[in-house]
């Protein structure tokens, strides 16, 4: 019962948009289904359902329907153009200058083009340090990171 209960969710929320929960209540109740709101939030749950903008209002999607916004190659090409001041690499480690107050932004830009060989990365105001797997990632990464400055 559960089951086709959060089939039926499912098939509700490709056919329209919903945009609340009592909304989803009705809908449901509409179809023959005896559910309270407190089992719809639960059913919500369980499929993993996320609210998101379709460009006029906010309404269920299924998860897969939900990805998280990555830069745009301008918006990152922009950012590490403008953010970074100099990048240097020593053994396993990059280290990158930024201007004040900017190595934030560059940091997550960075963190969002998922750079193979990457241990982790930390931001202060001004500077960047990147911990690699070995030295040949750190030169690679350098290399790359370089590469937005030309």
């Amino acid at each position: 019962m559960k089951n086709s209960r959060r089939e039926a969710i499912l098939k509700i929320i490709d056919d329209q948009a919903v945009f609340t929960q009592e909304m989803l209540v009705f809908l449901l109740r509409s179809q023959g289904w005896n559910v309270t709101q407190a089992t719809v939030s639960r059913d919500i749950k369980a499929l993993g359902l996320k609210k998101a903008f379709d460009g006029k209002t906010t309404r269920y999607v299924k998860p897969s329907a939900v990805s998280a916004p990555q830069p745009a190659p301008i918006h990152a090409n922009s950012i590490l153009n403008t953010g970074v001041i100099e990048v240097i690499n020593a053994q396993n480690f990059v280290i990158i200058k930024c201007y004040a107050g900017m190595a934030g932004a560059v940091c997550a830009t960075i963190d969002n083009m998922h750079l193979q060989g990457v241990a982790g990365s930390i931001a202060g105001d001004d500077t960047i340090f990147i911990c690699t797997l070995n030295n040949e990632f750190a030169v690679k990464i350098k290399e790359v990171l370089t590469s937005f400055k030309e």
